[in-house]
């Protein structure tokens, strides 16, 4: 199962959509980021991790929430996204596959060092975004072949008897 890291501000901050919502909700912005990230995640079979900062908040002592196909981290106080995901990639590097995704340039060298590949937040941006188009076209194919039709649950001759009935015959 390949693991990916997010920065999760970085990608809120580089996102079309996030970016705006961030303004007045930050909060928002971070649930529809996991949202995205779940659909993304059962779909490509992974394991994420989406990384909040909380460095600057005093007091943090760190929490982890576990969704379907997605763990969520807030850092405790002192702790950056970029040192934790360093630390979490340095631990697993080598035995796992492992993608990281931010924008930050120094971190792509040092995630890269420790045997994971890199992503930037817009590249996997559009990433996501080729995944969210095939589930869209797969749930639509899927709805139109499972029409149900009144005909199909009737016996043949109840249906022909009013279908006679409809046409006056």
């Amino acid at each position: 199962m390949k693991n990916v890291f997010v920065d999760g501000y970085n990608v809120i901050n580089s996102w079309p959509g996030l970016r705006d919502i961030i303004e007045y909700n930050l909060e928002a912005a971070r649930q529809k980021l996991i949202d995205i990230l779940q659909n993304y995640a059962v779909y490509k079979g992974y394991k994420v991790f989406i990384v909040f900062d909380a460095h600057m908040k005093k007091g943090s002592l760190g929490n982890k929430e576990f969704f379907s196909g997605v763990v969520v981290i807030y850092t405790k106080e002192g702790e950056t996204a970029d040192s934790y995901i360093e630390k979490a990639v340095n631990d697993i590097g080598r035995t796992t596959e492992v993608c990281v995704v931010t924008s930050d340039s120094l971190e792509q060298q040092l995630i890269f060092q420790r045997g994971a590949i890199r992503s930037s937040s817009t590249e996997f941006y559009f990433e996501v975004k080729e995944v969210e188009g095939i589930i869209k076209t797969e749930t639509e194919r899927s709805k139109a072949q499972k029409k149900y039709l009144l005909e199909d649950r009737m016996k043949k001759e109840v249906w022909e008897k009013l279908e006679k009935i409809r046409r006056n015959r």
